[in-house]
């Protein structure tokens, strides 16, 4: 059975349209990926957070960019935020966006 990747907004699908095209361009190639083997590729390459929360580590020469996201049933990954990262750890307020909208997303389901 195949994934499918969702976004959780509009906005989501815009950030990621706004992102450098070497970073874009990684995650199109990322993304393609989990769609064919899932949305746990490893590292380098993604990451669990915890709590069902995981994150798409994109570098490119256009510098770091993270895309948080969570596996949903039916083998669907569902795209929560996503930014361009600026410090080494991942910033706390993104990570809690990511958590409240996973939480949001899992209302709707059940």
């Amino acid at each position: 059975m195949s994934y499918s990747i969702h976004y959780f907004s509009i906005e989501v699908q815009r950030q990621i349209a706004a992102l450098p095209s070497s970073l874009r361009a990684r995650y199109i190639a990322l993304s393609a990926r989990m769609l064919m083997y899932g949305p746990h590729l490893g590292e380098p390459h993604t990451r669990a957070l915890g709590n069902g929360l995981f994150e798409l580590r994109l570098k490119a020469s256009d510098g770091i960019a993270r895309a948080l996201y969570c596996l949903e049933v039916e083998q669907r990954i569902v795209v929560l935020h996503v930014f361009i990262k600026k410090s080494t750890k991942l910033p706390l307020k993104d990570i809690r966006l990511a958590a409240s909208r996973m939480k949001e997303v899992r209302n709707a389901i059940s």
